[in-house]
Protein backbone atom coordinates (compact mmCIF):
# COMPACT_ATOMS: atom_id res chain seq x y z
CA UNK A 1 0.00 0.00 0.00
CA UNK A 2 1.46 3.14 -1.11
CA UNK A 3 1.99 6.02 1.45
CA UNK A 4 1.21 9.81 1.20
CA UNK A 5 4.87 11.74 1.50
CA UNK A 6 5.71 14.23 4.49
CA UNK A 7 4.85 17.82 3.63
CA UNK A 8 7.56 19.49 1.49
CA UNK A 9 9.69 21.76 3.29
CA UNK A 10 12.23 23.44 1.87
CA UNK A 11 16.19 24.41 3.11
CA UNK A 12 15.84 27.93 4.02
CA UNK A 13 18.67 29.30 1.32
CA UNK A 14 20.35 32.64 0.55
CA UNK A 15 19.82 32.89 -2.67
CA UNK A 16 22.85 34.64 -4.99
CA UNK A 17 22.98 33.06 -8.09
CA UNK A 18 21.41 34.03 -11.27
CA UNK A 19 18.48 33.88 -10.53
CA UNK A 20 15.80 33.43 -8.98
CA UNK A 21 16.47 35.78 -5.77
CA UNK A 22 15.12 36.02 -2.57
CA UNK A 23 11.63 36.90 -2.59
CA UNK A 24 10.13 39.08 0.80
CA UNK A 25 7.46 37.34 2.66
CA UNK A 26 5.24 39.74 2.43
CA UNK A 27 4.91 38.91 -1.34
CA UNK A 28 5.10 35.45 -0.11
CA UNK A 29 1.91 36.21 2.08
CA UNK A 30 0.28 37.98 -0.89
CA UNK A 31 0.41 34.72 -2.98
CA UNK A 32 -1.78 33.03 -0.46
CA UNK A 33 -4.52 35.38 -0.77
CA UNK A 34 -8.17 33.34 -1.78
CA UNK A 35 -7.87 32.76 -5.48
CA UNK A 36 -11.14 34.66 -7.63
CA UNK A 37 -12.08 33.78 -10.88
CA UNK A 38 -9.78 35.26 -13.69
CA UNK A 39 -12.72 37.39 -14.99
CA UNK A 40 -13.33 38.34 -11.41
CA UNK A 41 -13.66 41.95 -11.07
CA UNK A 42 -11.14 42.10 -8.42
CA UNK A 43 -9.00 40.45 -10.43
CA UNK A 44 -9.78 43.02 -13.17
CA UNK A 45 -8.43 45.91 -11.30
CA UNK A 46 -5.86 43.95 -9.73
CA UNK A 47 -4.50 43.58 -14.01
CA UNK A 48 -4.84 47.43 -14.29
CA UNK A 49 -2.90 48.25 -11.66
CA UNK A 50 -0.19 45.66 -12.56
CA UNK A 51 -0.26 47.10 -16.22
CA UNK A 52 -0.03 50.76 -14.86
CA UNK A 53 2.92 49.87 -12.39
CA UNK A 54 4.37 47.97 -15.13
CA UNK A 55 4.49 50.82 -17.55
CA UNK A 56 6.47 52.72 -14.90
CA UNK A 57 9.15 50.66 -14.40
CA UNK A 58 9.82 50.08 -17.46
CA UNK A 59 9.55 53.54 -18.32
CA UNK A 60 6.67 53.74 -21.00
CA UNK A 61 3.41 54.84 -22.69
CA UNK A 62 2.96 51.60 -24.16
CA UNK A 63 -0.81 50.72 -23.67
CA UNK A 64 0.27 46.68 -24.47
CA UNK A 65 1.98 46.16 -21.41
CA UNK A 66 1.61 42.93 -19.47
CA UNK A 67 2.82 40.02 -17.76
CA UNK A 68 2.29 36.88 -20.08
CA UNK A 69 1.72 33.68 -17.99
CA UNK A 70 5.20 31.84 -17.68
CA UNK A 71 9.49 32.77 -16.67
CA UNK A 72 11.17 35.23 -18.98
CA UNK A 73 12.04 33.02 -22.05
CA UNK A 74 8.16 33.52 -22.01
CA UNK A 75 8.68 36.59 -22.72
CA UNK A 76 11.02 36.46 -25.24
CA UNK A 77 8.86 34.17 -27.40
CA UNK A 78 5.85 36.20 -27.16
CA UNK A 79 7.95 38.99 -28.96
CA UNK A 80 9.75 37.14 -31.21
CA UNK A 81 6.42 35.39 -32.54
CA UNK A 82 4.33 37.87 -32.50
CA UNK A 83 6.95 39.70 -34.91
CA UNK A 84 8.54 37.51 -37.04
CA UNK A 85 6.99 35.46 -40.27
CA UNK A 86 9.44 33.37 -42.14
CA UNK A 87 11.90 34.62 -43.92
CA UNK A 88 12.20 37.97 -42.44
CA UNK A 89 15.28 38.78 -41.80
CA UNK A 90 16.64 39.36 -38.17
CA UNK A 91 19.98 40.60 -36.71
CA UNK A 92 20.62 39.41 -33.13
CA UNK A 93 23.72 40.11 -30.98
CA UNK A 94 24.75 36.52 -29.65
CA UNK A 95 27.05 37.15 -26.75
CA UNK A 96 26.01 34.94 -24.53
CA UNK A 97 23.73 32.13 -23.89
CA UNK A 98 20.42 33.95 -23.94
CA UNK A 99 21.74 36.16 -26.93
CA UNK A 100 22.38 32.45 -29.02
CA UNK A 101 18.87 31.64 -27.59
CA UNK A 102 17.14 34.81 -29.10
CA UNK A 103 19.07 33.52 -32.30
CA UNK A 104 17.45 30.08 -31.79
CA UNK A 105 13.93 30.94 -30.80
CA UNK A 106 13.92 33.23 -34.12
CA UNK A 107 14.84 30.83 -36.20
CA UNK A 108 12.16 28.15 -34.90
CA UNK A 109 9.97 30.77 -36.44
CA UNK A 110 11.28 30.77 -39.39
CA UNK A 111 13.98 34.17 -39.71
CA UNK A 112 16.29 34.47 -41.61
CA UNK A 113 18.82 35.28 -38.67
CA UNK A 114 22.01 37.27 -39.11
CA UNK A 115 23.88 36.95 -35.74
CA UNK A 116 26.63 39.31 -34.69
CA UNK A 117 28.82 36.96 -32.92
CA UNK A 118 30.44 38.73 -29.91
CA UNK A 119 33.30 37.31 -27.26
CA UNK A 120 31.53 36.24 -23.84
CA UNK A 121 31.93 38.92 -21.49
CA UNK A 122 32.36 41.99 -24.30
CA UNK A 123 29.98 44.28 -25.48
CA UNK A 124 28.80 45.40 -28.96
CA UNK A 125 30.72 48.29 -30.41
CA UNK A 126 28.95 50.89 -31.98
CA UNK A 127 31.02 50.23 -35.31
CA UNK A 128 30.29 46.82 -34.97
CA UNK A 129 26.61 47.40 -34.55
CA UNK A 130 26.62 49.90 -37.70
CA UNK A 131 28.41 47.84 -39.85
CA UNK A 132 25.00 44.96 -39.70
CA UNK A 133 22.34 47.20 -39.62
CA UNK A 134 24.65 49.13 -42.86
CA UNK A 135 24.86 45.38 -44.22
CA UNK A 136 21.16 44.08 -43.80
CA UNK A 137 19.27 47.51 -44.16
CA UNK A 138 15.96 45.09 -44.83
CA UNK A 139 16.24 43.38 -41.90
CA UNK A 140 13.02 43.69 -40.01
CA UNK A 141 14.13 43.49 -36.02
CA UNK A 142 17.73 43.98 -33.89
CA UNK A 143 17.53 41.84 -31.14
CA UNK A 144 20.09 42.51 -28.02
CA UNK A 145 20.24 41.11 -24.61
CA UNK A 146 20.55 44.44 -22.06
CA UNK A 147 22.12 42.25 -19.07
CA UNK A 148 23.55 38.88 -20.54
CA UNK A 149 22.80 37.15 -17.52
CA UNK A 150 25.37 34.34 -18.37
CA UNK A 151 28.67 36.48 -18.52
CA UNK A 152 27.65 39.27 -16.18
CA UNK A 153 28.37 42.08 -19.00
CA UNK A 154 26.16 45.02 -19.76
CA UNK A 155 25.57 46.16 -23.20
CA UNK A 156 25.84 50.14 -24.07
CA UNK A 157 21.74 50.91 -24.57
CA UNK A 158 21.53 54.25 -25.15
CA UNK A 159 24.49 55.00 -28.12
CA UNK A 160 22.76 51.23 -29.79
CA UNK A 161 19.20 53.38 -29.44
CA UNK A 162 20.36 55.99 -31.12
CA UNK A 163 21.38 54.04 -33.81
CA UNK A 164 18.97 51.32 -34.12
CA UNK A 165 16.12 53.94 -34.39
CA UNK A 166 17.81 55.98 -37.06
CA UNK A 167 16.65 52.36 -39.64
CA UNK A 168 13.26 50.98 -39.85
CA UNK A 169 13.99 48.12 -37.87
CA UNK A 170 12.14 46.98 -34.71
CA UNK A 171 14.16 47.00 -31.55
CA UNK A 172 13.74 43.99 -29.37
CA UNK A 173 15.20 43.89 -26.02
CA UNK A 174 15.82 41.10 -22.83
CA UNK A 175 16.03 42.88 -20.03
CA UNK A 176 15.32 39.94 -17.50
CA UNK A 177 18.35 40.31 -15.31
CA UNK A 178 18.11 44.52 -15.36
CA UNK A 179 14.68 45.41 -15.19
CA UNK A 180 14.01 46.66 -11.55
CA UNK A 181 17.58 46.78 -10.75
CA UNK A 182 18.96 48.61 -13.33
CA UNK A 183 17.38 51.42 -15.42
CA UNK A 184 15.07 50.27 -18.62
CA UNK A 185 14.24 53.04 -20.52
CA UNK A 186 11.64 51.78 -23.39
CA UNK A 187 9.92 55.00 -24.58
CA UNK A 188 13.52 57.07 -23.83
CA UNK A 189 15.20 54.42 -25.87
CA UNK A 190 13.12 53.82 -28.62
CA UNK A 191 12.34 49.94 -27.89
CA UNK A 192 9.23 48.72 -29.50
CA UNK A 193 9.65 45.10 -27.78
CA UNK A 194 10.99 44.41 -24.42
CA UNK A 195 10.65 41.62 -21.87
CA UNK A 196 11.57 40.10 -18.82
CA UNK A 197 10.54 37.79 -15.55
CA UNK A 198 9.24 38.28 -11.87
CA UNK A 199 12.17 35.96 -10.39
CA UNK A 200 15.06 38.41 -10.53
CA UNK A 201 15.24 41.99 -9.55
CA UNK A 202 11.65 42.22 -8.78
CA UNK A 203 12.16 39.84 -5.79
CA UNK A 204 8.70 37.97 -7.03
CA UNK A 205 8.31 33.88 -6.95
CA UNK A 206 9.22 32.92 -11.33
CA UNK A 207 5.70 32.37 -13.31
CA UNK A 208 5.33 36.02 -14.91
CA UNK A 209 6.82 37.43 -17.87
CA UNK A 210 6.49 41.42 -18.22
CA UNK A 211 6.35 42.73 -21.58
CA UNK A 212 5.82 45.99 -23.06
CA UNK A 213 5.34 46.38 -27.06
CA UNK A 214 5.22 49.72 -28.90
CA UNK A 215 2.67 51.40 -31.49
CA UNK A 216 5.30 50.48 -34.00
CA UNK A 217 5.31 46.80 -33.12
CA UNK A 218 1.68 46.80 -33.00
CA UNK A 219 1.41 47.88 -36.53
CA UNK A 220 3.63 44.95 -37.17
CA UNK A 221 1.40 42.57 -35.66
CA UNK A 222 -1.58 43.71 -37.30
CA UNK A 223 0.28 43.88 -40.86
CA UNK A 224 1.04 40.01 -40.38
CA UNK A 225 0.46 37.76 -43.58
CA UNK A 226 0.31 34.44 -41.64
CA UNK A 227 -1.19 33.34 -38.09
CA UNK A 228 1.31 33.93 -35.54
CA UNK A 229 2.69 30.55 -35.10
CA UNK A 230 2.37 30.16 -30.96
CA UNK A 231 -1.67 30.18 -30.01
CA UNK A 232 -0.99 30.47 -26.21
CA UNK A 233 1.52 33.71 -26.32
CA UNK A 234 -0.84 35.58 -29.57
CA UNK A 235 -0.88 38.87 -28.76
CA UNK A 236 -3.71 39.73 -30.80
CA UNK A 237 -5.77 37.13 -29.20
CA UNK A 238 -4.16 38.07 -25.38
CA UNK A 239 -4.27 42.03 -25.38
CA UNK A 240 -8.27 41.63 -26.02
CA UNK A 241 -8.06 40.10 -22.21
CA UNK A 242 -5.97 43.22 -21.19
CA UNK A 243 -8.34 45.59 -23.40
CA UNK A 244 -11.66 46.92 -21.86
CA UNK A 245 -13.43 44.74 -23.38
CA UNK A 246 -11.54 41.51 -21.05
CA UNK A 247 -11.91 38.41 -24.16
CA UNK A 248 -11.35 35.43 -22.31
CA UNK A 249 -8.27 34.08 -23.57
CA UNK A 250 -6.70 31.69 -21.11
CA UNK A 251 -7.25 30.89 -17.27
CA UNK A 252 -4.65 33.55 -15.75
CA UNK A 253 -1.94 32.40 -13.08
CA UNK A 254 -4.75 34.37 -10.06
CA UNK A 255 -1.86 33.94 -7.34
CA UNK A 256 0.96 34.78 -9.31
CA UNK A 257 -0.30 37.71 -10.48
CA UNK A 258 -1.07 38.89 -6.44
CA UNK A 259 2.62 38.27 -5.69
CA UNK A 260 3.78 40.51 -8.89
CA UNK A 261 1.59 43.31 -7.52
CA UNK A 262 3.32 43.32 -4.54
CA UNK A 263 6.11 42.88 -5.62
CA UNK A 264 5.67 46.08 -7.86
CA UNK A 265 4.60 47.81 -4.79
CA UNK A 266 8.12 46.50 -2.83
CA UNK A 267 9.58 48.22 -6.11
CA UNK A 268 7.95 51.75 -5.48
CA UNK A 269 7.66 52.10 -1.84
CA UNK A 270 11.43 52.13 -2.15
CA UNK A 271 11.99 54.29 -5.37
CA UNK A 272 13.31 53.10 -8.71
CA UNK A 273 15.90 55.90 -7.97
CA UNK A 274 16.89 54.85 -4.50
CA UNK A 275 16.59 50.60 -6.04
CA UNK A 276 18.59 51.37 -8.55
CA UNK A 277 21.23 53.12 -6.54
CA UNK A 278 21.34 50.85 -3.80
CA UNK A 279 21.87 47.91 -6.58
CA UNK A 280 24.73 49.34 -8.51
CA UNK A 281 26.36 50.67 -4.48
CA UNK A 282 25.74 47.14 -3.47
CA UNK A 283 28.03 46.08 -6.76
CA UNK A 284 30.01 48.45 -5.88
CA UNK A 285 31.28 46.92 -2.26
CA UNK A 286 31.45 43.62 -3.64
CA UNK A 287 33.28 43.98 -6.53
CA UNK A 288 35.63 46.07 -3.88
CA UNK A 289 35.34 42.91 -1.38
CA UNK A 290 36.37 40.22 -4.56
CA UNK A 291 39.20 42.13 -5.94
CA UNK A 292 40.55 42.26 -2.39
CA UNK A 293 40.64 38.73 -2.49
CA UNK A 294 42.28 38.22 -5.94
CA UNK A 295 39.35 37.41 -7.43
CA UNK A 296 38.92 39.17 -10.84
CA UNK A 297 35.83 39.95 -12.86
CA UNK A 298 35.18 38.92 -16.53
CA UNK A 299 33.51 41.56 -18.34
CA UNK A 300 34.94 45.02 -18.61
CA UNK A 301 31.53 46.49 -18.63
CA UNK A 302 30.10 44.42 -15.36
CA UNK A 303 25.97 44.27 -14.75
CA UNK A 304 25.45 45.72 -10.82
CA UNK A 305 22.92 43.02 -10.67
CA UNK A 306 25.07 39.74 -11.78
CA UNK A 307 28.77 39.59 -10.99
CA UNK A 308 30.72 37.43 -13.11
CA UNK A 309 34.33 36.58 -11.43
CA UNK A 310 36.72 34.29 -12.70
CA UNK A 311 37.73 31.25 -10.35
CA UNK A 312 41.08 31.49 -8.87
CA UNK A 313 43.88 29.15 -10.48
CA UNK A 314 43.80 25.87 -9.25
CA UNK A 315 40.64 26.05 -7.52
CA UNK A 316 37.71 23.21 -7.64
CA UNK A 317 34.58 25.70 -8.33
CA UNK A 318 32.04 23.25 -8.16
CA UNK A 319 33.55 22.52 -4.14
CA UNK A 320 33.30 25.80 -3.26
CA UNK A 321 29.64 26.31 -4.20
CA UNK A 322 28.50 23.14 -2.89
CA UNK A 323 30.04 23.95 0.17
CA UNK A 324 28.85 27.54 0.23
CA UNK A 325 25.29 25.71 0.01
CA UNK A 326 25.90 23.08 2.11
CA UNK A 327 27.49 24.94 5.13
CA UNK A 328 26.02 28.27 4.53
CA UNK A 329 23.33 28.04 2.85
CA UNK A 330 24.10 29.94 0.01
CA UNK A 331 23.40 29.58 -3.48
CA UNK A 332 25.76 31.12 -6.61
CA UNK A 333 25.71 30.46 -10.02
CA UNK A 334 28.40 28.03 -11.86
CA UNK A 335 29.57 29.49 -15.03
CA UNK A 336 27.93 28.70 -18.50
CA UNK A 337 29.89 27.49 -21.88
CA UNK A 338 32.95 28.68 -22.04
CA UNK A 339 32.71 29.46 -18.85
CA UNK A 340 32.07 26.33 -17.17
CA UNK A 341 34.62 25.71 -14.56
CA UNK A 342 36.28 29.08 -14.93
CA UNK A 343 33.76 31.28 -13.70
CA UNK A 344 31.33 32.16 -10.18
CA UNK A 345 27.94 34.22 -11.02
CA UNK A 346 26.94 36.30 -8.16
CA UNK A 347 23.64 37.61 -8.09
CA UNK A 348 23.26 40.76 -6.14
CA UNK A 349 19.29 41.24 -7.32
CA UNK A 350 16.39 43.03 -5.47
CA UNK A 351 15.56 41.80 -1.90
CA UNK A 352 19.41 39.70 -2.40
CA UNK A 353 21.10 42.98 -2.89
CA UNK A 354 22.29 43.52 0.70
CA UNK A 355 24.79 44.69 2.43
CA UNK A 356 24.57 41.61 4.96
CA UNK A 357 24.67 39.27 1.74
CA UNK A 358 27.66 40.73 0.69
CA UNK A 359 29.68 40.39 4.17
CA UNK A 360 28.21 36.72 4.43
CA UNK A 361 29.46 35.55 1.01
CA UNK A 362 32.50 37.23 1.23
CA UNK A 363 33.44 35.76 4.82
CA UNK A 364 32.41 32.79 3.44
CA UNK A 365 34.34 32.47 0.60
CA UNK A 366 37.11 33.49 2.23
CA UNK A 367 37.47 30.08 4.32
CA UNK A 368 36.15 28.17 2.11
CA UNK A 369 39.27 29.94 -0.85
CA UNK A 370 41.54 29.12 1.99
CA UNK A 371 41.11 25.79 2.18
CA UNK A 372 41.98 25.28 -1.18
CA UNK A 373 45.39 27.32 -0.38
CA UNK A 374 44.71 30.61 -1.95
CA UNK A 375 46.48 33.06 -0.31
CA UNK A 376 45.56 36.85 0.73
CA UNK A 377 45.44 38.82 3.97
CA UNK A 378 42.65 37.95 6.58
CA UNK A 379 39.94 39.23 6.17
CA UNK A 380 40.53 41.23 3.03
CA UNK A 381 37.33 41.00 1.78
CA UNK A 382 34.85 41.67 4.27
CA UNK A 383 36.89 44.74 4.90
CA UNK A 384 37.25 46.08 1.74
CA UNK A 385 33.44 46.09 1.21
CA UNK A 386 32.61 47.63 4.53
CA UNK A 387 35.17 50.35 4.15
CA UNK A 388 33.84 50.44 0.10
CA UNK A 389 29.80 51.28 1.92
CA UNK A 390 31.12 53.32 4.38
CA UNK A 391 32.65 55.66 1.46
CA UNK A 392 29.44 55.29 -0.21
CA UNK A 393 27.02 55.99 2.90
CA UNK A 394 28.45 59.77 2.11
CA UNK A 395 27.14 60.07 -1.47
CA UNK A 396 24.42 60.99 -2.72
CA UNK A 397 21.77 58.66 -5.02
CA UNK A 398 22.10 61.38 -7.75
CA UNK A 399 26.16 60.43 -7.43
CA UNK A 400 26.00 56.59 -7.73
CA UNK A 401 23.03 57.02 -10.38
Amino acid sequence: MSTIPAPFQPAQRILMGPGPSDVPNRVLRAMAAPTVGHLDPDYLRLMDEVRTMLQRIFHTDNALTLAVPGTGSAGMEACIANLVEPGDEVIVCVAGVFGARMKDVAERYGARVHAIEIPWGETLSYEMAKGYLDSYPTAKMFCIVHAETSTGAHQPMEELARLVSASEMLFVVDAVTSLGGMEVRVDDWKIDACYSGTQKCLSCPPGLAPVTFSAKAIAAMDARKTKVANWYLDMSLIRNYWSADRAYHHTAPINMTYALHEALRVVFEEGLLERFSRHRRNHLALRAGLEAMGLNYIPERSLYTLNCVRVPAGVNEARVRKELLERYGIEIGAGLGPFKGQAWRIGLMGASSSERNILMVLTALEGLLRDQNVKFPEGAGASAAAAALKKMSLVSFDELS
